[in-house]
C-alpha cells in the first residue's frame, strides 16, 4: 500500500478540518487561561475577590478538574454517537462558554471568569476522548502515525502560540475588549472548521448512556487495564505529561533565577521547548519508516533522560545581569543550555507519537473513545502527582529547580529502562533498520504482500549474514526466523534469539528438525510469521542453491500463505562470501544499492519447494 506523506493529509479533507478545528481548540484554550492569568498577575489587590495566588491556583484546579468528572462519561458519548455530530456540538458549546468569557473580560468578572475556566476544562474533556478516537476512522493503517505526529505537532505550536499571543493581547491598548474578541472569534473559527469533518459513524451506538459519572469513571478505568498493551500505552502518555508538566511550570522561575532571564525569554525557553516536540514529532514518522514502531519509545526515552540531564547540568556557574533579550540569546555560554532542551523536546516527540497510535490501533473499535477517556484521566492525575512533586521537592526538600530537573531525569531513566525490558526485540529491530539503512541504499518493493495478521510463510534467498536483520527490520511485524543451531546457541545471543522468537535448526540431529519443525508449526497456527531459508547456506558464487524440501514439509503441517521475497545486491557485501568467506579482510564497499521485494502470495496448495525456488529467481532476476 503506497504510504500518504505528512504533507498530503493536509491536503485531505478527511483530516485537514479535522486538524485546523483541534489546533484552534488547544489555541484558544491557551489564549483565555493565560490571558485571564496575566489579567489577574497585573489586577489590583481590590479587583479579585481572593488574593492573586489563591486565584491562580484555584484556576490551575478548576481546568483540571472536569478531566477527573466527566472525562469518561464524555468517552461513552463520544462511541455511542456520529463523531462529526458530536465535535460540532462541542464546538458549539465552547463559543456559547466564550462568549460568557467574552462578557466577563469585558466587566472584569473575574469570579465569572473563574467558572468559565471549569467550563472551559468541561468542553475540553469532552473534545478529548473524539479527538483522538476520529483518527482511526478517518485514516489508513499506515497514516495513523503521520496523523498522529501532525497532531502532537499542531498541538504543541497551538499551545506555544496560544501563551504568546495571550501576552500580546494582555499587553494591548484597551485588552480585555481585545481577549474578548479574540476567544469568541476564535471559537468560531474552530466550529467553522469542524463543519468541514467528514461524517465517521458511531463506533458502538447500541450504548445506553445515563448521567453516572462514577459509573462511568469506574468502567472506564476497567477497558483500559483490560488489554496489557492498552495500558502500558496509557502509563507511558500520562509519564510524558507528567514530565511536560514539571518542566512547563518551572520554566518561569527556572529562567529568572538561573538564567537570569526575563519575560521574553521564559517565552525563548517555551518555543525551544515546544519546536523541540513538534520537530521530534515529525521526525519519529520518518524514523520508524510511517509505521508503529514501538521500539523507538524506549530510545525517545533514553533520550529525554539523556539531554533533561545534560540540560540541569550546563548551567554556567556565573552569569551576567542581562539587559535585553537580545544579550540573553547571544550569549554562548548559554548556547548547550538551549540546544539540550530543544533536544529534550524532540525526543519527547519521538517518545509520545508511537504511544498514541499504538493506543489507537490496538483499542476496541467499540470502545476506542473510552480508552481515550481514560487517559485523560490519567493524564490528568499525573499532572497532579507533578505539581504535588513540584511542591515537595522545592518547598519541603528546598531543592534547587536545577535538582529537581535532575531527580526527573534520573526517575525517567528507571521508565526508560523498564520500557526497555518490556520491548527489547523491537528496539534492538529498530536500531538494526536504523544501522542498515545507514550502510546501504535500501530500497523497497511490493511490501504490502506481507500480510498485516494472521500467519504466513516467507522463503527467501539467502547472500549474507545481513540477510535475516534486513528482513527483520523492513517487515511492519515480528519474524520468527528459523536458525542454523550453532549460530542460535552462541552464548552471546542465546538468550535474545529465543526471546526474539529464533527457531534453531540442525541438519545433523533428527531431534533438532524434529523440534524445529514442531515449533514452526505452532508459530505459525497462532499467527506468526515465520521466514526460511531454503537454501541452507549463504550462497559461494552469488548464485541462488537449489531448495531443499522443508518449504513442503512446513505447508503439509500448516497450510499458510506463502510469500517470496528476494535480497538483491548483497552479494559482494562484507558479510557475503565474496572473498571465499564471510567479514574477510577490511569491507571495500560501503552505502551500496540494496533492493527487498516481495511477490504476491502463493496459496499454500499451489505452493511447493519447485514452485517457490522459481518465484524467488524471478524476483531476483540478474542482480546479485
Amino acid at each position: 500500500m503506497p504510504h500518504q506523506p505528512q504533507a498530503s493529509l493536509l491536503k485531505q479533507r478527511r483530516f485537514l478540518p479535522y486538524f485546523v478545528t483541534q489546533f484552534f481548540g488547544a489555541f484558544n484554550d491557551n489564549i483565555f487561561k493565560n490571558v485571564l492569568l496575566l489579567f489577574v498577575a497585573f489586577a489590583g489587590a481590590n479587583a479579585l475577590p481572593v488574593s492573586s495566588n489563591l486565584f491562580i491556583n484555584l484556576a490551575a484546579g478548576l481546568f483540571i478538574l472536569p478531566f477527573f468528572l466527566f472525562s469518561a462519561s464524555a468517552g461513552v458519548l463520544a462511541d455511542k454517537y456520529e463523531k462529526s455530530w458530536f465535535i460540532r456540538k462541542v464546538k458549539l458549546a465552547e463559543i456559547a462558554i466564550m462568549t460568557l468569557g467574552a462578557i466577563g473580560f469585558i466587566t472584569q468578572s473575574y469570579l465569572i471568569l473563574l467558572l468559565l475556566l471549569f467550563l472551559m476544562g468541561t468542553q475540553s474533556a469532552f473534545f478529548g476522548p473524539v479527538k483522538y478516537a476520529l483518527l482511526p476512522q478517518q485514516l489508513k493503517p499506515n497514516e495513523l502515525v503521520p496523523g498522529n505526529a501532525l497532531v502532537e505537532t499542531g498541538t504543541f505550536l497551538a499551545i506555544l502560540l496560544g501563551t504568546l499571543g495571550a501576552g500580546v493581547i494582555a499587553s494591548a491598548d484597551n485588552a480585555n475588549y481585545v481577549a474578548a474578541i479574540c476567544v469568541v472569534l476564535f471559537a468560531v473559527f474552530g466550529y467553522a472548521s469542524s463543519r468541514y469533518i467528514p461524517e465517521a459513524p458511531a463506533s458502538a451506538p447500541e450504548l445506553k448512556f445515563r448521567w453516572q459519572p462514577i459509573k462511568h469513571t469506574k468502567q472506564t478505568l476497567a477497558i483500559a487495564k483490560a488489554d496489557r498493551v492498552v495500558f502500558q500505552s496509557l502509563m507511558a502518555i500520562s509519564w510524558f505529561w507528567f514530565l511536560g508538566a514539571a518542566y512547563l511550570t518551572q520554566f518561569p522561575n527556572f529562567t529568572k533565577i538561573h538564567l537570569n532571564g526575563s519575560e521574553s525569554a521564559v517565552s525563548f525557553l517555551l518555543a525551544l521547548f515546544s519546536v523541540g516536540i513538534a520537530v521530534g514529532s515529525l521526525a519519529c514518522d520518518k524514523l520508524s519508516n510511517h509505521r508503529i514502531e514501538v521500539g523507538i519509545v524506549p530510545l525517545g526515552s533514553f533520550g529525554i533522560t539523556i539531554f533533561g540531564w545534560l540540560m540541569a547540568s550546563s548551567i554556567p556557574s556565573d552569569l551576567p545581569q542581562f539587559e535585553s533579550f537580545t544579550q540573553f540569546v547571544s550569549y554562548q555560554a548559554l548556547w548547550s543550555v538551549f540546544a539540550y532542551l530543544l533536544l529534550l523536546g524532540a525526543s519527547g516527540g519521538v517518545f509520545i507519537v508511537p504511544l498514541y497510535a499504538l493506543m489507537q490501533q490496538r483499542a476496541k473499535v467499540s470502545q476506542r473513545a473510552q480508552v481515550v477517556a481514560a487517559l485523560n484521566i490519567y493524564n490528568s492525575l499525573f499532572m497532579v502527582g507533578s505539581a504535588v512533586l513540584g511542591i515537595v521537592c522545592l518547598s519541603i526538600l528546598e531543592l534547587s529547580i536545577p535538582q529537581l530537573f535532575l531527580l526527573l531525569a534520573a526517575l525517567n531513566l528507571l521508565v526508560a529502562g523498564y520500557l526497555f525490558i518490556q520491548v527489547p526485540i523491537f528496539v534492538v529491530r529498530f536500531l538494526v533498520w536504523m544501522i542498515t539503512h545507514t550502510m546501504y541504499r535500501v530500497k523497497h518493493k511490493n511490501l504490502h504482500h506481507l500480510p498485516e495478521k494472521g500467519g504466513a510463510l516467507i522463503v527467501c534467498n539467502h547472500v549474507s549474514y545481513m540477510d535475516a536483520l534486513l528482513l527483520s527490520a523492513v517487515c511492519p511485524r515480528l519474524i520468527r526466523f528459523v536458525m542454523e543451531e550453532d549460530y542460535a546457541n552462541l552464548p552471546p545471543l542465546r538468550r535474545f534469539l529465543k526471546r526474539a522468537g529464533v527457531i534453531p535448526i540442525s541438519a545433523e540431529r533428527r531431534g533438532s528438525i524434529r523440534r524445529a519443525f514442531n515449533e514452526v508449526e505452532q508459530a505459525l497456527s497462532e499467527g506468526h510469521i515465520v521466514c526460511i531459508f531454503p537454501e541452507g547456506r549463504l550462497t559461494a558464487d552469488g548464485e541462488m542453491n537449489e531448495f531443499m524440501r522443508g518449504i513442503d514439509i512446513v505447508l503439509r503441517r500448516s497450510p499458510v500463505p506463502v510469500i517470496p521475497m528476494a535480497i538483491k545486491g548483497l552479494w559482494g557485501s562484507y558479510f557475503s562470501r565474496y572473498k571465499g568467506s564471510a567479514c574477510k579482510g577490511r569491507p571495500s564497499r560501503f552505502w551500496s544499492k540494496i533492493e527487498i521485494e516481495a511477490g504476491d502470495p502463493v496459496d499454500p496448495q499451489q505452493a511447493n519447494t519447485q514452485r517457490m525456488q522459481q518465484k524467488v529467481a524471478e524476483l531476483r532476476g540478474d542482480w546479485r
